[in-house]
C-alpha cells in the first residue's frame, strides 16, 4: 500500500468520524466544529484526486466563510437544548426510515459491479500544463450546461423565497420611502427652518 492510499484512507476515516460526530453531538457549537473538520478532510480528498480548485474552494468558501457564519449564528442564538432533545424522540421513526433508505442507496451504489475501477477505470494522469479550473469550467458549461442552469434557477428561487419569508414590516422602524420621495414637489411648506440656538429654543417653548 502506497503513501497516497494511506492518506486516502486516513482522510476518508476522518470525514466519516467527523460526519458522525456532527449528528450525535448535543452541543450545536461542537457539531459545527466537527462539520469544519469534515470539510477539511473532504478538501484533502479532493487534493488527492488532483482537483486542487475544488479543494481550495471548499476550504476558502465553506470553512472560511460559511461555517464561520454558522458558528457565529449558533453562538448568538438562544437555543433551548431541552426542547430539542424532547423533539428527538418524536421524529426518531421518520429519521430511522430516511437513514435506512440512504444506507440502501449507498450500498447499491458501492455494490459490486456498480462502483470501482472495473466499472470506472482511473483516468490518465494529467500533465502539469493542464489547468484544473479550465477543465472544470469547460465540462460544466459544455457537457453539463443544462443541469448548471437548472441549479442556478433553483438557487435564485430559494434566495427570493428566503427574502420574502424574512421580510417584516416594522411600525417602529423609520425608513425612507422612495415612492413618496419621488412624488415630492417644490412648494411652500416643504422645508421648515428650525432655530437650534438657545434663544431660538426658548422662544419656541414660550410659543408653545
Amino acid at each position: 500500500m502506497g503513501f497516497e492510499k494511506i492518506l486516502f484512507y486516513l482522510f476518508a476515516a476522518l470525514s466519516l468520524v467527523a460526519a458522525g460526530m456532527v449528528i450525535t453531538r448535543r452541543n450545536p457549537v461542537h457539531a459545527v466544529l466537527w462539520l469544519v473538520a469534515a470539510f477539511v478532510a473532504s478538501a484533502a480528498l479532493w487534493l488527492l484526486l488532483e482537483a486542487e480548485f475544488l479543494g481550495i474552494v471548499l476550504i476558502l468558501v465553506y470553512v472560511g466563510a460559511v461555517m464561520v457564519l454558522f458558528l457565529f449564528v449558533v453562538m448568538m442564538l438562544d437555543i433551548d437544548l431541552d426542547a430539542m432533545r424532547a423533539g428527538f424522540i418524536r421524529y426518531l421513526p421518520i429519521g430511522a426510515v430516511i437513514a435506512a433508505l440512504m444506507a440502501l442507496e449507498i450500498a447499491w451504489v458501492v455494490g459490486p459491479g456498480n462502483f470501482g475501477l472495473d466499472a470506472f477505470p482511473a483516468p490518465a494522469a494529467a500533465g502539469a500544463e493542464v489547468s484544473n479550473t479550465e477543465a472544470l469550467g469547460l465540462m460544466l458549461y459544455t457537457q453539463h450546461v443544462y443541469p448548471v442552469e437548472i441549479a442556478a434557477v433553483i438557487l435564485l428561487v430559494a434566495i427570493v423565497a428566503a427574502i420574502r419569508l424574512t421580510l417584516r414590516r416594522r411600525t417602529d422602524n423609520r425608513s425612507p420611502d422612495p415612492a413618496m420621495q419621488s412624488r415630492v414637489r417644490k412648494g411652500p411648506g416643504r422645508v421648515r427652518l428650525v432655530d437650534v440656538s438657545t434663544e431660538g429654543l426658548l422662544s419656541e417653548e414660550h410659543r408653545q
